[in-house]
């Protein structure tokens, strides 16, 4: 997929990640352009948290580069790499149950950054309204519907430039994944390029514009959403 680089948010190439021993990666390749969605689809144990962690410098990779806007940052620790303008959201939430949404707010706070809109409580409230109704409520009281928004508005708190977000939608009743593709489009219409490791590919079409198929490791298929063709979904995604 050739693009101007100053185009490219991130680029993975040749990554090859071992936990221990056993490898994990096999030369994952990816890129995400500015203002983009992109998704890795794949089955359970097929690699897409590992090359999420990867990238985020949770897990360090033995080979191949990551860059993202430009800049190198293989071996970054994570909080470095937050440091950068690059979000994340693991797929196990890790909210403070403790602590009040507003105070949840302000562990993720950080420096607004130049030519950027700095994401502030009343900005997010009105992103998630059921938050704004529960703004002094513990963490560990809300829904899990409710936890994934305040993970995610927690990360833009750090004003990032990109979002990492692994399995969003997994767990969440319907209605729930509809509000939070709402929410994915509209922090795309506002400039947010994103990366999202999935299942659900409905949920995929209907926020994503590249999908990448991640099989055993590998990046098996490359293309724009709406020409992921259904031979390739279920030969490697399908349960």
């Amino acid at each position: 997929m050739p693009a101007d680089s100053q185009d490219i948010m991130l680029k993975v190439e040749g990554l090859n990640t071992f936990y221990g021993k056993a490898q994990i990666l096999f030369d994952m390749v990816l890129e995400v352009k500015r203002g983009e969605v992109n998704v890795l689809l794949g089955r359970n144990g097929a690699g897409k948290t590992t090359t999420l962690k990867s990238i985020m410098g949770i897990v360090a990779p033995k080979s191949g580069t990551i860059t993202f806007k430009g800049k190198a940052i293989n071996g970054l620790p994570p909080f470095k790499t937050c440091a950068l303008g690059l979000g994340y959201v693991p797929e196990d939430r890790r909210i403070f149950s403790r602590l009040s949404i507003l105070e949840n707010f302000e562990v993720g706070k950080q420096t607004p950054r130049e030519g950027l809109e700095p994401w502030t409580p009343e900005r997010l409230f009105e992103l998630f309204p059921n938050l704004g109704e529960r703004r002094h409520h513990a963490g560990g009281t809300l829904s899990g519907g409710e936890q994934q928004m305040l993970t995610i508005a927690r990360t833009l708190m750090g004003n990032p430039e990109m979002i990492i977000l692994d399995e969003p939608s997994e767990g969440l009743a319907p209605v729930i994944v509809e509000q939070l593709a709402q929410t994915i489009q509209r922090l795309k219409s506002e400039g947010v390029s994103m990366l999202l490791a999935e299942q659900n590919l409905n949920f995929a079409r209907t926020v994503c514009d590249r999908a990448y198929i991640v099989y055993l490791g590998r990046t098996h298929h490359e293309s724009a959403i709406d020409n992921l063709s259904q031979q390739a979904y279920e030969k490697y995604c399908a349960l």
